[in-house]
């Protein structure tokens, strides 16, 4: 875990996104291979991802850089994401 990874406040477990939210990836808290594995498939510092579904007992699935991604439950407890603050300053740039 990183040191800016623990002053955030609003970092959460991916699984606790609902579906249709906006998130940026702040870490992930597991091991080198899931690690390695996520980072393949894109799963970056400050990747934008949306989640798609996130229906139980369904399949979690999330859009990462417009492409769908179906995760284990185990697997999005251990990303760890922030609320996407450019949605923010967008609509504050806009009107």
């Amino acid at each position: 875990m990183t040191q800016q990874h623990l002053q955030c406040k609003d970092v959460k477990p991916l699984s606790a996104v609902r579906s249709g939210e906006k998130v940026r990836l702040a870490g992930i808290e597991a091991g080198r291979g899931l690690n390695s594995r996520l980072i393949a498939m894109g799963l970056v510092p400050n990747v934008e991802i949306t989640v798609v579904s996130n229906n139980h007992p369904g399949p979690f699935v999330i859009m990462v850089k417009r492409s769908k991604i179906v995760l284990g439950r185990g697997m999005a407890q251990k990303i760890m994401v922030s609320a996407c603050d450019y949605e923010k300053d967008s609509r504050r740039l806009s009107g």
